[in-house]
C-alpha cells in the first residue's frame, strides 16, 4: 500500500484487539523506520521503549487515565527524550559518524565544535523542548509505517508523564516521557473506525507564496 493511501486508511485506534498479536518481523520493520527517520543534526536525542511486560502495562494504563490502548495493543512504544545532551553525547556521534563512513575523528573536530556551541548555548529547559520535538518526528515514522503496512496505530500524549518517568525509570537515565505509540489490530468494537476522517479542505491547509 502506498504511503498515503495508508494515511487515508488509518485513523486514531482507541480500541485494540487483544488476542491479535503482530509478529516480530513486523515490529522490526516499524522499529527500523523509526531509526531511518531524520532527527536534527542526525543526532536522534531520544530514546523508545518497547513495553513488553504486563504489569508495567497495567501501572502504565493507571498512569494513562485508564486508556486501554496500553494493555489492549499487541505492542506499545514510550518515546523519551534526553533531559540533557552534553559533549559526551556529541561525542558519541561524531565517533559513530567516522565508523560508519570511514571518516577520521578528527575530520569531524569542526562539526563537533559547533554541535557543541549550539547545544552549549540552549538551557538546559531548551534543549529538552528541542529534543522532544526529535521524539515526535519518530513518532511519526511509525505512525507512517504502520499506516504503510495496514497496521493500526494511535499516538497518545493523555498521561500523566511524571508517573511515566518513575514507572520505567527514566529520570535516572536522563530522559523523560514525550509520547506514546501503540500498534496493532482494531478491535471490531472500536466505533471510531466507522466515522470519516475530518481534515481541512487543502486550499485552507496550504498556502502557496509567490
Amino acid at each position: 500500500m502506498k504511503v498515503v493511501d495508508g494515511l487515508k486508511w488509518r485513523y486514531a485506534v482507541k480500541r485494540f484487539d487483544p488476542n491479535r498479536k503482530l509478529n516480530r518481523e513486523q515490529i522490526e520493520y516499524l522499529k527500523e523506520a523509526i531509526n531511518y527517520i531524520p532527527s536534527s543534526y542526525g543526532l536522534q536525542p531520544y530514546k523508545v521503549l518497547e513495553i513488553e511486560s504486563k504489569e508495567i502495562r497495567e501501572r502504565l494504563r493507571e498512569a494513562a487515565y485508564g486508556q486501554p490502548q496500553l494493555t489492549e495493543a499487541s505492542h506499545v512504544f514510550v518515546f523519551a527524550n534526553f533531559t540533557s545532551y552534553g559533549p559526551d553525547k556529541v561525542d558519541a556521534f561524531i565517533k559513530l559518524s567516522g565508523e560508519t563512513n570511514n571518516i577520521p575523528e578528527e575530520n569531524n573536530n569542526a562539526y563537533r565544535d559547533m554541535l557543541n556551541g549550539i547545544i552549549g548555548s540552549m538551557s538546559q529547559e531548551q534543549v529538552s523542548t528541542w529534543n522532544s520535538k526529535q521524539a515526535y518526528i519518530a513518532l511519526g515514522a511509525l505512525l507512517s509505517a504502520a499506516a504503510e503496512q495496514q497496521i493500526d496505530a494511535a499516538a497518545m500524549e493523555g498521561f500523566d508523564k511524571a508517573k511515566f518517568d518513575e514507572i520505567l525509570g527514566l529520570k535516572e537515565k536522563g530522559l523523560t516521557s514525550v509520547c506514546i505509540g501503540a500498534v496493532g489490530y482494531r478491535s471490531p468494537e472500536d466505533a471510531n473506525q466507522f466515522l470519516k476522517k475530518v481534515r481541512k479542505p487543502m486550499d485552507q491547509l496550504f498556502e502557496t507564496i509567490d
